[in-house]
């Protein structure tokens, strides 16, 4: 062998004869079928990290409108343009998703919906949940403001 990644790679099939180990493709790959399940865990850690960003907006925002007139008319121009609505809108997607998703690692706590196609349903119904209510929080806030 020639150094310890090759020694690595080598190990004992069911009959102890020595086999070289096969490297792992990578998750999203070829080799891999796309699963709800791998989908909606990246969705909950991607929405998790936009929820900190988002809440540095918010206290970014909060700072302003202690800070005085001007830095808040700055701020709210910023959070109305298309960019600052879009911002606002993925947040709100973050948080509904994550809310949702929280909920169903809630009932997972609870040892119900292991079954893979119970898994699937439930993270098919996060994700259309997310929309829908991200969707609708807009129209009610757009109607009040």
């Amino acid at each position: 062998m020639k150094d310890v990644r090759e020694a690595l790679m080598v190990g004992r099939n069911t009959e102890g004869k020595l086999v070289r180990r096969p490297i792992s493709p990578f998750m999203l790959g070829s080799a891999y079928q796309f699963q709800m399940s791998s989908a909606t865990s990246i969705l909950h850690r991607i929405t998790g990290v936009g929820l900190g960003l988002g809440t540095l907006l918010f206290t970014a925002w909060l700072v302003a409108a202690a800070a005085g007139d001007s830095a808040f008319s700055l701020v709210q121009a910023l959070l109305a343009s298309w960019v600052g609505l879009f911002v606002l809108f993925c947040f709100t997607l973050s948080l509904f998703y994550h809310f949702c998703n929280g909920i169903r690692h809630l009932a997972w706590d609870a040892g119900k919906g292991f079954e893979l196609p119970a898994m699937h349903r439930s993270g098919a119904l996060v994700i259309a949940a997310a929309i829908i209510l991200t969707v609708a929080f807009w129209v009610i806030a757009s109607f009040i403001g």
